[in-house]
Parts: structure tokens; C-alpha cells; sequence
């Protein structure tokens, strides 16, 4: 007779990509609240540049003969009247130098030294324990940004909040490939990194909203302390309901473990091109979350588009996460691993008109081309991770995640800061334009080219392979076809029982 436990015991797996996913959100939220919360936070911390903003009367900017964004001295800036009533102020935007190094580099210097930290740590210690420290870690630094008095005090507990996020990624991805099949993979990883985007668009209403309701008086403080709260909780759920997975791979089990040295893994053509394909990718999406709530309120200073924004990041931006995932796991099955490659260079294409869009319309079309940019542009992150564990072998899986993620966030999280001295060449909407949809232009033509080292339609699988072993084994790694890479590595032919170790498809290993 079966047990209660028994019966809920399908559940596991969802509850655990729940726990992992909410705690990512809430990482992700004290990540970027910044972008949302600069302005207030600047004029109570002192730092980043002055400018000419439209104050909060009723004055609509149709009405005005000359826009507040468009005055360049202060003293002219006080001398805009309409009606007789003032309707410019000279303060604090959050913009500057400062917000941007706040922004991006203070954050992405530890956040991608750690991720390889954790990622090698990954492979060879508790993951589950290491999420949970790590989970404290960043929501203890989140509430305590609440707190801060000075500029260098919430750059310091930035960087604390990195060195704890850095452990998500690999952590988590290293804890559900060994728990979900591969038929669910680019889903599961889907959902997983739909947290980036959760936590940024979480972070316009609370960002907004819930800054002016000076919740005892505290203002943009109160949100850090909610967020931290809640990554604290995550924690403890983590550390008292989770449990390490046995680290699964197919074809490895009666046979000694083959060394694949990391730098050859790395140095594939296939690893590099989508790590710079990916990289450049990032930047478009930072550029956009590190400004886009600055930008709206710059442009369009009397529309308040916080509801606008967060409806379109989480409601479309999470149907085309879910979409991506669904589309690729279903070619996959089909195409191959290339096809995975092929709906991200598809997706971007699409996006990347829209993507211009939403930046050059007024706020109605802005809104629409954003929603459809979103729906096609954030298919890519979780696609990108199932296809990085599919072509990397399970020894060093965690290790290369986290060396892929340094290299992304260092090129993508650190170059939106160039945001800031080509806004004063060209303009701030040329700036952001160039950055966001023009890497988005860019980043379609490298995964273009990346699609054609990937592998193509699978011909064959190993008769001891059946769909009940993929579910029970979880992470099958099967796509990384090291004959010749182990024959090269260890001088020889590699072992066999009757069947090609880590299920080999001979015709296909040489593309390595």
C-alpha cells in the first residue's frame, strides 16, 4: 500500500524547480531594483550626473514649447514656464558614470570571478548545501543595501550580492540536469532562467510603486528589506526540503571515469562561438534593463509606463520563454542539437526590428514593439544552457557553465557602461539604441554561424537507451561525442562492454 509520501512523490520535481527558480527571482530582483530605484537613491546618496527633468505638475509635454530633456544649463532650466508655473526641476537623474559602474562592473567583477569559483566547486561538493549558503549570503547583502548612508556602502554590499548570486546558475542547473530528462531539459532550463526576467520586471512596480508609498517612511529602502526577506526564506527552503541528486550520465556506469581536460572542452569552435554569440546577446538585454525605467521616465516624463513595463516582461516575456523552450525541445528530438541553435538565431532575427522599435516610437507603439520583441527575443537564455549541457561532458558540466558565464557577464554585463559616454556623443536614445537593438542584430548573425558546428539529426541510439531510462537517469549528455576526444586525450581506443561508451554515435564525433 502506498504511503502519502509514495504519492506525492511526483511533485519533487516541479516543487524543486520551483524553490530554485523563486529563490533566482529574488536574487535577480535586489540585482536589478537599481535600474529602477537610481533616481531616489541617488538624491539621497549623493552621486551620478544633474539634469533638466519635468517636474510633477499636470503639464503634458505636447503642450510645452520646449521639452525639459532638451535644456542642457541649469539656469535655463529654471526658466521654463508654461502658464506661469515652473515645470522643470535641475536634480539628480540616476544616470552617470557612477549609476553605471553601480549598475554593471561593481557587480559583474565578483559576480563572474565567483560563478567559476562555484562552478568547479560544483562539481566536486554538496550543490544543494552551496545554493543554500549562497542563497543567505546575497539576501543578507540585499536587506542590509537597505541600510546603507554612503555610495561606497552600496557598491560594497553589491558586490557581496554578487559573490552569493554567482552560485545560482551553476548550482541550480547542475541540480535539475541531474533530476529532469533530456526531453524536458530546454523547458525546465527555460522556466529556471525565466527568473532574470521575473526579477527585472518584478522590479518596475515594486522599483516604482512601492518607493512612493514611503512604507514607514523609508522609500526606496523598504524594497531591499522585502526582497531580502524573501531570498531568506528561499534559504531556508533550500537547505531543509531539498536533497542532492546523484550526479547522472549514461554509458559511464561500468566503465572508469575518462579525464576530458577543461581547456580542450572550452577551446571547441562550437563552445566558443555561442559564448561570444550569447555574450554579445547579453548586452542588448542589459543595456535595456539598465535603463530602460530611466529612459521611459526621461522621454516620456508625463506616461507613467511602470504597469506597462512590468506586464510586458513578465506576462508576454514569460510566454516566450516557455515557447522557446516547448519549440526547441520538441526540433531537438527531431533536428538535432543544431535546431536548438537555429530558434536562437530565429528568434533574434525577429526581435530585433521590434527591439528598435520600442525605443524610437512614441509610448503606445513603444509598448506594442516591446511585447513583441519580448515574446521572440527571450527565448534565448534557457535554449543557450540546455545547448551548452548537451555539448559538454557531465565531469566538467558545472566547471564550463561557470566559465561560460564569466565570459558572457564580463563582455555583456560590462559594456552597457560605454552606454554613458556615447549618450554624450550622440544622445541617450541613439546610445541605448545602439547598444540594446543593434546587439541584438548582431548577436542573430553569430548564432547563424555557431548553428553550423552544431550537430545535426540524430541517426541512430544505443538500444540500451529507452525513454523510461532517460527519465530515470535524468542528464544524458549525449550529444557530447568524445571517441576521439578521449582516443586523443588518453593515446588509445576507449573501452567498450559490446556498446560505445557515453552512448557514441561514431559518424558524428569527429565534428569535436
Amino acid at each position: 500500500m502506498q504511503t502519502l509520501a509514495d504519492k506525492l512523490r511526483f511533485l519533487y520535481k516541479p516543487y524543486v524547480l520551483a524553490v530554485l527558480t523563486i529563490g533566482y527571482i529574488a536574487g535577480e530582483l535586489g540585482h536589478y531594483l537599481i535600474g529602477v530605484t537610481s533616481k531616489a537613491t541617488a538624491i539621497e546618496l549623493d552621486y551620478g550626473d544633474h539634469a533638466c527633468q519635468q517636474n510633477h505638475t499636470e503639464v503634458e509635454r505636447h503642450l510645452l514649447s520646449k521639452q525639459c530633456a532638451d535644456v542642457i544649463l541649469e539656469h535655463e532650466c529654471h526658466q521654463q514656464l508654461h502658464n506661469g508655473t515652473l515645470y522643470c526641476e535641475w536634480n539628480y537623474n540616476g544616470l552617470g558614470l557612477e549609476y553605471q559602474l553601480l549598475a554593471g562592473p561593481s557587480f559583474i567583477a565578483v559576480f563572474t570571478v565567483m560563478g567559476v569559483v562555484l562552478g568547479f566547486a560544483a562539481d566536486r561538493f554538496n550543490r544543494v548545501r552551496m545554493l543554500t549558503v549562497c542563497t543567505l549570503v546575497f539576501g543578507l547583502a540585499i536587506i542590509f543595501q537597505g541600510t546603507v548612508q554612503e555610495y561606497w556602502q552600496l557598491i560594497l554590499l553589491r558586490m557581496v550580492m554578487a559573490a552569493g548570486e554567482a552560485g545560482c546558475n551553476p548550482l541550480a542547473t547542475g541540480i535539475m540536469s541531474d533530476i529532469f530528462p533530456e526531453s524536458k531539459r530546454a523547458l525546465v532550463m527555460a522556466i529556471f532562467n525565466w527568473g532574470i526576467y521575473g526579477g527585472y520586471g518584478i522590479a518596475f512596480p515594486v522599483g516604482r510603486y512601492i518607493t512612493k508609498l514611503d512604507i514607514w517612511g523609508q522609500g526606496w529602502r523598504i524594497c531591499y528589506y522585502g526582497t531580502g526577506v524573501l531570498a531568506l526564506l528561499m534559504a531556508v527552503l533550500t537547505g531543509t526540503t531539498l536533497k542532492e541528486p546523484e550526479r547522472q550520465s549514461i554509458g559511464e556506469e561500468n566503465e572508469a571515469k575518462a579525464k576530458v581536460p577543461l581547456v580542450k572542452v572550452l577551446m571547441q569552435p562550437r563552445v566558443i562561438l555561442l559564448m561570444i554569440a550569447a555574450s554579445i546577446r547579453h548586452c542588448g538585454g542589459m543595456t535595456f534593463a539598465y535603463n530602460a525605467d530611466l529612459y521611459y521616465n526621461i522621454y516620456f516624463p508625463d506616461v507613467d509606463l511602470g504597469w506597462w513595463l512590468f506586464a510586458v516582461t513578465i506576462g508576454i516575456g514569460s510566454i516566450g520563454v516557455v515557447i522557446g523552450g516547448i519549440v526547441s525541445d520538441k526540433f531537438v528530438a527531431k533536428m538535432g542539437i543544431r535546431s536548438r541553435v537555429a530558434c536562437l538565431a530565429i528568434s533574434q532575427l525577429i526581435a530585433t526590428p521590434f527591439a528598435f522599435g520600442s525605443v524610437y516610437y512614441e509610448p503606445l507603439w513603444a509598448m506594442i514593439t516591446l511585447g513583441i520583441s519580448y515574446f521572440f527575443a527571450e527565448m534565448w537564455f534557457g535554449i543557450v544552457f540546455a545547448v551548452l549541457v548537451e555539448i559538454v561532458p557531465l565531469q566538467v558540466r558545472s566547471t564550463t557553465i561557470g566559465v561560460f558565464l564569466f565570459v558572457m557577464n564580463n563582455i555583456g554585463g560590462n559594456l552597457p557602461i560605454l552606454v554613458d559616454p556615447l549618450a554624450k556623443a550622440i544622445g541617450y536614445r541613439g546610445s541605448v539604441m545602439f547598444f540594446y537593438a543593434g546587439f541584438y542584430g548582431l548577436s542573430t548573425i553569430l548564432f547563424f554561424i555557431t548553428m553550423f558546428f552544431m550537430d545535426g539529426p540524430v541517426k541512430a541510439t544505443a538500444p540500451e537507451v529507452t525513454e523510461r531510462n532517460q527519465v530515470e537517469m535524468g542528464h544524458e549528455n549525449n550529444t557530447f561525442q568524445p571517441d576521439d576526444f578521449i582516443n586523443g586525450i588518453n593515446g588509445g581506443a576507449p573501452k567498450t562492454n559490446g556498446h560505445n561508451i557515453l552512448n557514441v554515435r561514431p559518424s558524428e564525433s569527429s565534428r569535436l
